[in-house]
């Protein structure tokens, strides 16, 4: 059988591994021409990686073509337009994971808070006492333990529009999260958009469970699609903010400032995973109160890295759209300085402009490609109190610092991708942390030799 792995990145090395054990003749087709494959696994699939622009060409006499994420189904079919039936032989690591997985699956889908709710779901279900598998577009490629998954496991994955546009099979309980636009450099409009997250739940069976965010009508319209039973979260009969306390079908399961995670958005987080889970812990309100209580959030999600002077840093450098720093700039009720711009995805920054005119915002600085059309915005609603230009994370750091006081927030939340100053958004909160710990660093040593 001869299988070619269209990228070869996490997904990519997991599906090679997967079907080479499977005793398939493996060709690695990847855009990166330094692209390096381990010596033992090429010298184990015997086949050299097909390298360049043209990597996805020639595909002709494959039996089948594992794409990864980021990779366009129609951009394979596109590059070999001799082979009209090559479009059956494409799949995915995330369909073939579908096909074979025997145990049930949460998928989790929307624009943002993903990671959070698929990680707080697989906390509520482990407090329960469930064996919980999480993977998908966080941690594990889900090939990676498909060997190790049984009937009587839980399986929770953070599913992009990029792994469900050529779906096949949906999850037994879907999860749709708050809807804007997105990766509109990679989806030619919103329709396509979301039209690729419906298809997990278009894919569901009758008696499949999908969640909704209550009031979002994009949310409402993709979980549409689902031939299941259809609920809200952030609503009844799903769980629900009231009265200062989060509840679900009359329980209480804590007070809102208990709740370890920050933000209103957050809150919402909470109630999709609670109305996610509550039957399968069969509606017991202690283990989801340990789990929601004790959770404290994901790495560069509204994370707080350091207090420096009476002023502290979050690192919120997942946030990639304008949707998610406006709902992180309104978690904080302090003044603060907010950091804004990278590389552009099609967005537009009236709201965001907006809310940091309306959310005590004392200073913005701008940074990346976007800056430009940032700053447009915000001058069209009277903001004027920024900085653009800089390029350097260390010297954005140092110039909050001046223009804070105790008390005040610093925070990291873009807006925008983070290519071009940065690698990715780790490596852009990576380098916010080193910065506030070289910061803090710097002014201990001055006031030991003051």
């Amino acid at each position: 059988m001869n299988v070619a792995i269209i990228g070869y990145g996490i997904e990519g090395k997991a599906a090679a591994e997967y079907w080479a054990k499977q005793g398939a003749h493996i060709t690695i087709c990847d855009a990166d021409t330094e692209l390096k494959v381990p010596k033992e696994y090429n010298a184990q699939l015997g086949n050299d990686p097909v390298t360049g622009a043209n990597y996805m060409r020639g595909l002709g006499n494959m039996d089948l073509i594992v794409r990864s994420p980021p990779v366009r189904p129609d951009a394979i079919l596109k590059a070999n337009p001799m082979f009209p039936g090559l479009a059956a032989r494409v799949t995915s690591t995330t369909r073939e994971f579908f096909a074979k997985c025997p145990a049930l699956i949460i998928g989790v889908t929307g624009t943002k808070g993903k990671g959070t709710t698929t990680t707080l779901i697989s906390k509520i279900l482990e407090a329960a006492g469930h064996h919980v598998y999480v993977g998908g577009n966080i941690g594990r490629s889900p090939l990676e333990f498909l060997p190790e998954v049984t009937e009587d496991d839980i399986v929770v994955l953070e599913l992009s529009s990029f792994q469900l546009m050529d779906f096949e099979k949906g999850p037994e309980i879907g999860v749709c999260l708050m809807m804007a636009s997105d990766h509109q450099d990679w989806h030619p409009d919103m329709a396509e958009y979301l039209e690729a997250k419906s298809q997990m739940f278009r894919h569901q069976a009758v008696g499949d469970l999908a969640i909704y965010k209550a009031g979002d009508a994009k949310s409402k319209q993709i979980v549409s699609a689902s031939p299941g039973h259809k609920m809200p979260y952030g609503a009844a009969p799903g769980a629900e903010v009231k009265d200062g306390k989060v509840i679900i079908d009359s329980s209480i399961i804590c007070a809102v400032e208990e709740v370890g995670l920050p933000g209103p958005h957050n809150l919402e987080n909470i109630c999709a995973a609670i109305t996610a889970t509550w039957e399968l812990v069969g509606h017991k309100v202690a283990p989801v109160r340990r789990a929601v209580m004790a959770f404290t959030g994901l790495e560069h999600r509204l994370e707080l890295v350091g207090e420096v002077a009476g002023v502290k840093y979050f690192d919120d450098s997942f946030a990639t759209t304008p949707e998610t720093a406006v709902a992180a700039i309104e978690s904080f009720a302090e003044p603060k300085v907010v950091i804004l711009g990278g590389s552009d995805k099609g967005a537009t920054y009236g709201k965001l402009a907006e809310a940091v005119e309306a959310g005590g915002v004392i200073h913005a600085l701008l940074i990346g490609d976007t800056a430009p059309a940032i700053e447009k915005a915000l001058r069209g609603v009277g903001f004027t109190h920024l900085t653009a230009g800089l390029t350097e994370m260390q010297k954005i750091v140092d110039t909050c610092y001046h223009i804070t006081e105790p008390g005040d927030v610093v925070l990291l939340s873009p807006a925008c991708a983070s290519f071009g100053l940065f690698k990715n958004y780790k490596d852009r909160g990576n380098q916010f942390k080193a910065a506030v710990a070289d910061l803090a660093a710097r002014l201990e040593s001055q006031k030991e030799a003051a």
